[in-house]
């Protein structure tokens, strides 16, 4: 019987940074000019490039200003083939850090933007311990939180809502949000935001 091994898909890393070379010789930059103007070191661009390290999305964010395009656009060949499903398996969420987290509280974004405009983004957040303050978001859209362990105090506006494994809430993400305590640790929450048509 014949063996037959399946096709992997690209990987996430190397993707991306193949993206980011081909934009950046387009635009007849060099590592060090596009490095400059996304404010990360030159050593750092080039593991982007080659794909042995993955950046957090503000740095993304970054590069993808530097070179004149949509943070989207950095993911336009990932899992190109099969771009009608996106599987990601557990564990496997690229790591990300968002404005103002340190230590002891993750992201894992679990899905990647594929087309020109982002639609949505979904995060498994992890959070370990209460020894520093959480910064306060505000973001275009609607925001769906959902409590998988522990207990958390949310903030949205003016109000703050006790949250345990099970609740959900949604609210709009223009509104100041962000965690408010801490009550029973470890946290895992689901957290997706959807984008309004013709976000950025």
């Amino acid at each position: 019987m014949e063996n037959l091994t399946e096709k992997s898909a690209p990987v996430l890393e190397e993707s991306v940074g193949a993206v980011i070379r081909e934009l950046r010789l387009k635009e007849g930059l060099t590592i060090a000019q596009v490095a400059e103007l996304a404010g990360i070191s030159r050593g750092m661009l080039s593991k982007i490039e080659t794909g042995s390290t993955m950046a957090g999305m503000d740095t993304l964010a970054r590069i993808a200003r530097s070179l004149g395009v949509a943070m989207s656009a950095l993911f336009s060949r990932y899992d190109a083939t099969t771009a009608s499903a996106q599987h990601v398996k557990g564990g496997a969420g690229m790591e990300v850090v968002r404005r103002g987290t340190k230590s002891g509280h993750t992201y894992h974004l679990l899905a990647y933007g594929q087309g020109p405009v982002k639609a949505f983004e979904p995060f498994l957040i992890t959070m370990e311990d209460d020894s520093q303050t959480y910064p306060t978001f505000q973001h275009p859209g609607m925001e769906f939180l959902y409590m998988l362990e522990g207990q958390l105090e949310y903030r949205c506006g003016q109000q703050t809502y006790l949250l345990e494994p099970g609740d959900s809430l949604s609210f709009d993400g223009e509104a100041p949000h962000g965690p408010a305590r801490l009550t029973q640790c470890p946290i895992k929450f689901l957290s997706i935001i959807v984008y309004p048509r013709g976000a950025e």
